[in-house]
């Protein structure tokens, strides 16, 4: 078993997901990729490994528990426990409140918020025992503001606030930093770049700035810790 530091990201894509595990890679952590799309994971695994630090790629149901227990132990078992776990999964639909399926408004809940809950219970355990770990949840402006026809996405994210506030209420004076970052815009992605062709890259959050931030915040020393803070263009409103 690896003897680096172990960082893990559920909901690894092409974007901010990305860009966090390779920060951490950079700085020596052997990575654990966790998604759906395990096309997608081998390709980000393989650009780590080009750069020399070690990553491991495992699919993963967000919203199944023994998915996501399965998951965990396969990283445990390959690369140890995490030392930092960054949950950026999510899901959104777009539909007022008499649009939405029960199916869907449930489905956008359990990816939003209840598999942070399933994961930081998988990783707290061996954070306890150490009395150290880093564990940042990605927001976003629905977190704090509940628009019409964002009700799917909204309650989500509000749940993952509120689940950031009970861990860190609970787990802080153990040691274990907390964060819930609001990401205020749209993040450059390739899909949305598709969706918005003609949006300026001023207007767009860098997902690898992003990641930078997520860094700092695992940098931040314990007399000094966030819980949270958002993340926008200087353009944009709000």
């Amino acid at each position: 078993m690896s003897q680096s530091k172990v960082a893990v990201v559920l909901g690894v894509g092409p974007g901010l997901g990305s860009a966090v595990a390779h920060r951490f890679a950079r700085e020596g952590f052997a990575v654990g990729l966790m998604a759906r799309n395990s096309q997608q994971l081998s390709q980000i695994q393989s650009e780590i490994e080009q750069s020399g630090a070690k990553a491991l790629s495992v699919t993963v149901d967000a919203s199944d528990p023994a998915s996501v227990k399965a998951a965990f132990e396969e990283v445990s078992s390959q690369l140890g426990a995490p030392e930092v776990f960054v949950y950026n999964a999510g899901a959104f639909q777009r539909a007022g409140i008499l649009e939405l399926t029960p199916e869907q408004f449930e489905s956008c809940w359990k990816v939003n918020c209840f598999g942070a809950f399933l994961a930081v219970q998988q990783v707290l355990p061996a954070m306890v025992e150490r009395r150290r770990g880093t564990i940042l949840l990605t927001g976003a402006t629905a977190a704090v503001r509940g628009s019409a026809k964002f009700a799917a996405l909204a309650v989500g994210k509000f749940g993952l606030r509120a689940l950031a506030q009970s861990l860190a209420r609970e787990f802080c004076p153990q040691g274990i930093h907390v964060a819930h970052i609001i990401i205020d815009g749209m993040i450059n992605t390739p899909r949305v770049r598709a969706m918005a062709s003609d949006a300026e890259e001023d207007t767009l959050l860098a997902p690898e700035a992003i990641a930078q931030t997520y860094w700092q915040l695992y940098q931040q020393d314990a007399t000094a810790w966030t819980l949270e803070l958002d993340l926008r263009p200087a353009v944009e409103k709000f």
